[in-house]
């Protein structure tokens, strides 16, 4: 055999194995999250500092969360999921920091009570759909669009449940709205009611009172 073919071989043999690591990581996550129940999936970004208004609008969101008997999800790093983290286990509940490994910004806050640390990004996003009843996003970068959108497609293909998707800050979502309803919608890209598949609120008491309207606990 050749340096060249044994160098094929080597890799199809790793890209074999690379199938039961992925089995491995959906298998730990399901067994970590099993216990569970009727959490919210918080998102926004993680360079939010604790100063921010957002952090502190995150904190009491997943503390009001918590009083009504739901638990908390989050990316399980800095900034906005910390802060829902933080806010949720004050609060005595379930906080569920789901890590993944990045080379930047991304280190776990230590205020999860159920943690788990993932390799692959898609496997986390099945986790965040999975476990979740309703998601919460504040404002964050591309990563937090990225949450937003896989649900709202998930939902619109009916590929899920409809669950209320919430947008808080409504200073910061008003030129995606916008550009939504007078770009996307007006060239016939999308249909009025996707426009209806998520609400923007500013009272964390209201997006509370909104999931209890979906999710009785």
């Amino acid at each position: 055999m050749d340096e060249k073919q044994y160098v094929v071989d080597a890799l199809s043999i790793d890209e074999s194995w690379r199938i039961f690591r992925i089995m491995a990581e959906f298998v730990d996550a399901i067994e970590t999250l099993s216990g569970v129940k009727h959490a919210v999936s918080i998102f926004g970004s993680a360079r939010t500092k604790p100063d921010d208004p957002c952090y502190k609008q995150a904190e009491l969101l997943a503390r009001r969360l918590v009083e009504k008997g739901f638990g908390v999800i989050t990316g399980g790093g800095p900034g906005i999921m910390e802060a829902a983290n933080k806010g949720a286990a004050e609060a005595g509940g379930q906080s569920v920091g789901m890590n993944i490994r990045l080379p930047l910004e991304q280190k776990p806050n230590p205020y999860a009570n159920v943690s788990i640390d993932y390799k692959y990004f898609f496997i986390r996003k099945v986790m965040f759909v999975k476990y979740a009843v309703a998601y919460v996003i504040l404002p964050g970068g591309f990563g937090t669009m990225d949450e937003l959108f896989e649900a709202l497609t998930l939902i619109q293909t009916k590929r899920i449940k409809s669950f209320p998707v919430i947008l808080m800050g409504s200073e910061y979502w008003k030129g995606l709205y916008d550009w939504l309803r007078e770009t996307m919608l007006r060239d016939h890209r999308i249909s009025p009611e996707d426009l209806d598949r998520f609400q923007i609120l500013d009272d964390p008491d209201e997006a509370v009172r909104q999931i209890q309207k979906y999710v009785i606990v």
